[in-house]
């Protein structure tokens, strides 16, 4: 963990710097104060116990930023000594997470020393970014320079030391840069047509020193273990008027790893889109393949430490507590053919279909498979692994989802949603264990709003399947009283998991209960209920997050 006296002489001397730079410019001043606070109580029924030796749990972060004309500057504290349910292992402990100091230059250049954020193209080889809910920060510490003096070309190079939970070992190295050229800014004839044609280009690459405890699982031999693994990526991106494509491929060298059983098999992906939008209408067609793209910064890492890339899922992002139960988890080293097709569709006001208020559907359909894949000399330890026919599917599918959506507003006051869902979750792949969950998830959402300040809101779900999960039922009603309340109630049904999800018990009820205040700034939430196990995601990353129970507490604060 980094020391707390290293943290604020390093923040001490931004400031200082910011206060320089205030003598010439002025300077601004915000940040944010977010605070989850569970008191929590032993549930046998639903598998909760609670050995801490504090009353209760906390995940606290406070971000500070001061910015002005030429210097920018800022920190991070986070306090998670006694941390929520699924961050015990990892993210105990408190201290000074995140320093960072900019320098911003006339010339169309800037400097950045300290923690640093940042994405090259799709993320397909880059992609540090904080998300809390799911226990992620890979933030690189160290140096990065941007360079966009020339109208239509950017420029990044960066590198440093990955955080790993409060880790920073500099025997880690990650280095790379990202370069893209905007081509239309060159050509006037194009502004005139309104295109926009970006092409880009990104190299990355991580150091890693030798772990001499690593050999074939003979114990005879040591695995020959690439010090330097570098990767690539390339992409263009064209727009003209309503239409809109991407095409991106991305390159790994060799990096035998415990996400992919240490084989030397060199990792790639390949993806498609297509949209067309205006008013009333939108479509998106889109495709990937990708193989062996797990990419750490150590090769050791398990869990949601030490990504150095992303690579985000070809899945609808569901909202609605049924329809996310069973979310699906990328396959980065395993590999994977997905495909995804949006179309969305407004019928007009006073027409057939769309009636005095106007009707909007949206049809997803989200299909993911495995990849062909044939053993090289077993397939094991110390081997190239397989090779793979890039055209071919795999005998798998992992993930499909057919949903339709319906959105209509029947009087002034009243808005009717209803969604009916088909997934197929390969439970054996994304979690270990349990088989094909083949169910049909229905969703209506009623909003009633009887004058400016107060509004009824309901939920009704059902998700029916006959894998030994069982059906589950939702409802849920949250009254909102403008500006400052909002009273929820809601309650699922069905049986949980136990013994880390590899089996279910009797059917129980996970109810809850809270109150939210909100107050210029202010926002807090006090509730008590019940939490279900279950897999956390976004963006197809996931972590699992065990059951609770208690009184829970959150506090936000923004300025």
């Amino acid at each position: 963990m980094l020391k707390i006296t290293r943290g604020v002489a390093i923040l001490g001397m931004a400031l200082i710097a910011v206060g320089t730079a205030a003598q010439e410019d002025k300077v601004t001043l915000s940040g944010s104060i977010q605070s989850d606070i569970l008191l929590p109580e032993d549930d046998k029924e639903i598998g909760t116990k609670y050995d801490s030796n504090s009353d209760f749990l906390t995940n606290t972060y406070a971000d500070l930023h001061l910015r002005s004309k030429y210097i920018d500057a800022g920190a991070r504290v986070e306090y998670l000594d006694y941390p929520l349910p699924g961050f015990e292992r990892d993210f105990e402990g408190w201290g000074v997470s995140n320093l960072y100091l900019k320098a911003k230059f006339e010339q169309g250049v800037e400097v950045t020393l300290g923690d640093l954020y940042d994405q090259f193209g799709s993320g397909f080889i880059f992609r540090t970014y904080e998300e809390r809910s799911l226990g992620i920060d890979n933030a690189l510490r160290g140096l990065r320079l941007n360079i966009f003096a020339l109208d239509g070309l950017n420029l990044k190079v960066l590198g440093g030391v990955q955080r790993r939970y409060w880790d920073w070992d500099d025997h880690y190295l990650v280095g790379g840069a990202d370069a893209e050229v905007n081509i239309d800014r060159f050509s006037s004839r194009m502004q005139e047509k309104g295109i926009n044609w970006m092409v880009g280009a990104s190299f990355v690459a991580k150091h890693e020193d030798e772990d001499p405890g690593l050999t074939k699982s003979s114990g005879a031999l040591r695995l020959n273990q690439p010090e330097t693994v570098t990767a690539f990526d390339v992409r263009s991106r064209f727009q003209m008027g309503n239409y809109s494509f991407l095409a991106e491929y991305a390159m790994k060298a060799q990096d035998p790893s415990f996400d992919n059983g240490y084989i030397y098999k060199k990792g790639n992906a390949l993806m498609l889109s297509a949209s067309y939008s205006k008013r009333g209408m939108s479509a998106l067609v889109q495709a990937k393949r990708s193989e062996d793209m797990s990419f750490r910064s150590r090769r050791s890492g398990i869990g949601t430490g030490a990504f150095i890339n992303h690579m985000p899922a070809f899945a609808y992002q569901h909202t609605y507590a049924l329809a996310a139960l069973y979310p699906y988890a990328t396959q980065m080293a395993d590999g994977e053919w997905a495909f995804q097709g949006e179309f969305g569709y407004t019928f007009k006001r006073k027409t057939l279909l769309g009636g005095k208020y106007g009707t909007s559907l949206k049809l997803n359909v989200s299909y993911i498979r495995s990849i062909d894949r044939e053993p090289v000399d077993g397939g094991g330890m110390g081997t190239d692994g397989y090779t793979s026919s890039f055209f071919k599917l795999g005998d798998d599918t992992y993930y499909q989802d057919i949903n339709v959506q319906m959105e209509k507003k029947l009087s002034k006051a009243f808005k009717l949603n209803l969604m009916y869902m088909n997934q197929r979750y390969n439970q054996t792949i994304i979690e270990g264990h349990g088989g094909m969950i083949n169910s049909d998830i229905f969703v209506g959402e009623g909003k009633y709003q009887f004058n400016k300040r107060l509004t009824l809101r309901g939920e009704v779900q059902y998700l029916t399947t006959s894998h030994e999960s069982g059906d589950w039922m939702y409802g849920l009603l949250e009254l909102s009283v403008l500006p400052y309340l909002m009273f929820t109630v809601s309650d699922m049904y069905g049986k949980p998991s136990i013994d880390g999800g590899t089996a279910y018990g009797s059917r129980e009820h996970y109810y809850m209960g809270s109150v939210t205040f909100n107050y210029k700034a202010h926002r807090i939430m006090a509730g008590y209920g019940r939490t279900r196990a279950g897999y956390n995601c976004s963006g197809g990353v996931c972590r699992y997050v065990p059951a609770s129970k208690g009184v829970n507490v959150s506090y936000n604060y923004s300025f």
